[in-house]
């Protein structure tokens, strides 16, 4: 992707460098609170399925393949711990709201002019609800690659495919805003250049994943959120991703630059793939800038990692040390708030084992860190993800299968 060669430029890049080794935090632009501008409207059901295909994360087609599977051979070797598991039901009924059915790819011919520009920094803000929630679409869109200019006072339409099958539906349209112009939603400050605009109540969300195909009008560029509805108790996994699943810390910094993708540690994706298996919905929370969350989706469905909701930061630089402590703390406090507490979590730095304590993970055992102590709480050390694979494949099927 072309960069701009400026002294600023190597600036970002630099905070980016320090964000991902540390955590993530909200660093905001300033706001000047403005009148408000947005204009949702709701428009009558329909469906427009030709023009263009799905193509590859990272685009503005992006999507998510229908099953994700791991190159990897599961070892037979026994882990050291395998005692913690959160149900007993192997054979039994399945659990409330498990993940029974694959993974949907969410796949269909786009909406609208087939003729697609390139628009990174546009993303949606993925979120779990539950039924009786408010649901709202949540998006950015800016340009500019690092630097990340909001776009204003733009007037965006709104596709739903409901269910991630069948038709897309017109939901309606809504216009990004200036600094201040929303009220807060779902922890999303409006910094500019936001997308607020709630469903409307007879055409709310049902049970599953969802996915918002968003166009921007005045140049046909697009983005994408993904919602899941599950119920309260549902179980989940989640995940940080630089350096608990990419092999550094730093990777993605020189794969931005590059335009490459980075690696994936040995036997992660088979790993997490044996608890989306088992009915345990995956999410990743990441240290990096909320521009990168297209990158984010296209490094776990080209690594093969199962494609679970994504949730950076709201800034455009990421978070440091205290400060990714406080951002993690909040993601897993407003699961909490929805009455989801992930069974395992995953991560590889002290920022990751604090906001898992202060979140009050338990037992012990299912905060796993690679490649990392965690002295000061007593969480699980691993030094390859091989460890994992015979202690996952034994869990028992929260679907109730044997």
């Amino acid at each position: 992707m072309p960069l701009l060669n400026t002294p600023r430029l190597l600036i970002c890049c630099g905070l980016f460098l320090a964000a991902c080794g540390t955590g993530e935090g909200d660093s905001r632009e300033d706001t000047d609170a403005g009148p408000t501008t947005v204009a949702p409207t709701t428009g009558n059901e329909s469906s427009e399925t030709d023009m263009t295909t799905a193509g590859p994360t990272g685009s503005e087609s992006d999507s998510d393949p229908t099953t994700t599977t791991t190159t990897e051979d599961p070892t037979t070797e026994q882990p050291t711990d395998t005692d913690a598991t959160d149900s007993d039901t192997t054979g039994s009924e399945p659990v409330p709201g498990a993940l029974c059915d694959p993974i949907p790819n969410c796949e269909a011919p786009l909406p609208g002019d087939g003729d697609i520009p390139e628009a990174l920094n546009h993303r949606g803000y993925d979120m779990f609800y539950r039924e009786t929630d408010d649901h709202w679409v949540l998006a950015k869109f800016a340009e500019g690659n690092i630097f990340d200019f909001d776009l204003e006072n733009e007037e965006v339409s709104i596709y739903l495919l409901r269910g991630c099958t069948g038709e897309w539906e017109f939901l309606g349209t809504a216009f990004t805003t200036d600094d201040g112009d929303h009220p807060t939603i779902e922890g999303v400050e409006d910094t500019g250049g936001r997308l607020y605009f709630q469903i409307p109540e007879d055409l709310k969300l049902g049970l599953g994943r969802h996915r918002i195909h968003m166009i921007l009008e005045d140049d046909n560029s697009r983005a994408d959120q993904y919602i899941e509805v599950i119920p309260e108790g549902a179980p989940m996994f989640v995940s940080d991703v630089d350096g608990t699943l990419t092999t550094s810390e730093f990777e993605e910094f020189g794969d931005l630059l590059s335009g490459d993708i980075p690696e994936a540690n040995t036997f992660a994706a088979g790993a997490l793939t044996l608890l989306e298996q088992k009915g345990y919905h995956p999410m990743y929370m990441t240290a990096r800038p909320e521009f990168l969350y297209k990158r984010t989706r296209e490094f776990l469905q080209v690594r093969s990692f199962p494609l679970g909701l994504v949730r950076t930061t709201l800034s455009k630089d990421g978070a440091l040390n205290d400060e990714a402590i406080v951002y993690k703390t909040g993601q897993l406090a407003a699961l909490e708030g929805k009455g989801l507490i992930p069974t395992y979590v995953i991560g590889n730095s002290e920022t990751d084992a604090e906001a898992y304590n202060n979140a009050n993970i338990q037992p012990l055992a299912h905060r796993i860190f690679f490649q990392y102590t965690d002295e000061a709480h007593g969480g699980r050390r691993i030094e390859s993800y091989e460890e994992l694979l015979a202690e996952f494949e034994a869990l028992p099927d929260l679907c109730g299968g044997e």
